[in-house]
């Protein structure tokens, strides 16, 4: 997709008429800002589970501007860039239209902000951002993937930047997510939008099989044992697991059962990651290898192609009712609704049935604790001597500000992720969302476990590629658990001395 420019421009003599209007409308918010502000009780993490997450959504209303307005005056005049990852021309209808809607609300509520906004591909973002910081034309504020800014952090190019500098606390934002954005001690940047994903599984399947279809597995043991069964008994394969080299699917599936059993890559499953402990061969990351060789080896109750499978290649599979269990976001529903209308004959007949029959759960717990990967994304304020002209850091917050609050982190987020800051849930958006996307609520309840990549340069060359090439040296029979996991403690080491 082609970038975007939207220019917001407003004449002199506008800005002077603007300017008495905002002043007066500062102060006829200070009613409904007070309102916001006890209305906006703290989200109770202890409870999280989707029954919880039903019961708080619609139950709070805010007031963006207003809440802005305490940081930014609404009569503010300045400059502003941005640029971002939005919506593309395949991107849903809905998600076109709240992107449209965000623009119009901030030129509304700030006006007299000249802003030039660039959505840009997601493939070239980082790239694009690379060079102009190179050649000091970056723009002032940018929203990157959740592990696109420890980069940028650590070469000091990005402004520190917590919740507090914009109007928020930052106990209403994940634990996991501000992990992401903490760098040495210093928090540059503010998650914008977080998502996680459900264990889904045929409900069908599981009867057929003899497992109770109303119940998941509760453990990653019971996923080897299911995954067993439902081979032994139905001759398809249990579980879609996923073993590609060179691909972000493979540690999103098997870092989950890696956490769950307390092993890591670093120490990035613990509260106050240091990130200077090589964890890949523990006892914990053994048994979460050894489970993925007990079903792809032993039990043979996975997908002969999980060594070059991603998870797009278990969705044929699961759709024509050979898939019993799999790990995806909740837009995999959706998926299997398209499939299923497009299928024809005999095959409609199975697809319609493997829809009626689809559950989701929460991932399995391991022998330390339930985890998941956290995704999503954050937004950064850049340092002034790499910004494109000058940085007018109070336009910047004021951007920060209105694209985090409950509203527009919710209905940004609607889709494909939910609201970085915990008070979207309560927002009547977020009501709506629960009302219209299936198993979302599930999905939701699994924020509270998710677990970042290591904040850290190498991570995606250890994600990506030395525990997708662990996972192969032990399922191919290359070498044994023992050995894979200490092939690749060997190559972290090696990589985090800059060997």
């Amino acid at each position: 997709m082609k970038n975007i420019n939207v220019k917001f421009c407003h004449s002199k003599s506008n800005r002077r008429s603007q300017k008495s209007l905002g002043s007066a409308v500062v102060a006829g918010f200070a009613f409904s800002m007070i309102s916001s502000s006890s209305s906006a009780q703290s989200v109770d993490l202890s409870q999280w589970s989707p029954e919880y997450v039903k019961s708080i959504a619609g139950t709070a209303e805010f007031d963006t501007a207003g809440d802005c307005a305490r940081i930014v005056p609404l009569d503010y005049a300045g400059k502003l860039s941005v640029w971002w990852t939005g919506p593309t021309d395949a991107s849903p209808d809905i998600e076109r239209k709240f992107n449209e809607e965000f623009w119009a609300a901030w030129q509304q509520t700030y006006p007299n902000i000249e802003t030039d906004a660039q959505n840009i591909n997601y493939n070239e973002l980082l790239d694009k951002f690379r060079t102009a910081l190179l050649g000091n034309a970056a723009p002032m504020v940018v929203r990157l993937q959740i592990l696109g800014g420890v980069e940028f952090a650590v070469k000091d190019y990005l402004q520190p930047l917590k919740p507090e500098d914009v109007g928020y606390s930052s106990q209403d934002f994940w634990p996991g997510a501000l992990k992401s954005v903490t760098y040495q001690g210093e928090t540059y940047g503010i998650p914008t939008n977080n998502e996680t994903m459900g264990f889904i599984y045929n409900a069908k399947i599981f009867e057929d099989a003899g497992l109770d279809p109303s119940h998941p597995p509760e453990t990653w043991e019971d996923v080897v044992a299911y995954s067993r069964q439902i081979h032994d008994k139905l001759g398809i394969a249990g579980y879609g697991l996923v073993a590609k080299q060179n691909a972000g699917n493979t540690p999103f599936r098997f870092m989950p059962m890696v956490w769950a059993n307390g092993g890591g890559a670093l120490d990035e499953q613990t509260d106050s990651p240091s990130y200077e402990t090589v964890n890949i061969n523990s006892p914990g990351t053994k048994k979460a290898l050894q489970e993925a060789y007990d079903m792809y080896v032993r039990d043979q109750s996975v997908p002969v192609s999980a060594l070059t499978n991603t998870q797009n290649e278990n969705q044929a599979p699961f759709i024509a009712g050979q898939l019993g269990m799999m790990i995806a976001h909740p837009s995999e529903y959706a998926k299997m609704v398209d499939l299923a209308g497009k299928a024809t004959g005999q095959d409609k007949e199975i697809a319609d049935s493997v829809v009626e029959n689809m559950r989701y759960g929460l991932i399995p717990k391991g022998t330390d604790r339930r985890a998941v990967v956290f995704g999503g994304s954050n937004i950064h304020i850049v340092k002034n001597e790499y910004v494109d002209g000058e940085l007018d850091e109070q336009a910047a917050k004021a951007l920060v500000c209105f694209w985090n609050s409950p509203e527009w982190s919710t209905k940004l987020a609607w889709t494909g992720s939910n609201p970085g800051n915990l008070q979207g849930f309560k927002t009547s958006w977020m009501k709506e969302r629960l009302d219209t996307i299936k198993f979302l609520d599930v999905t939701t309840s699994m924020l509270p476990s998710g677990i970042p990549f290591p904040v850290v340069v190498e991570a995606p060359e250890i994600m990506n590629i030395i525990v997708p090439d662990m996972l192969q040296n032990a399922l191919t029979g290359k070498m044994t658990v023992d050995e894979a996991v200490d092939d690749a403690a060997q190559k972290i080491d090696s990589l985090m001395s800059g060997l």
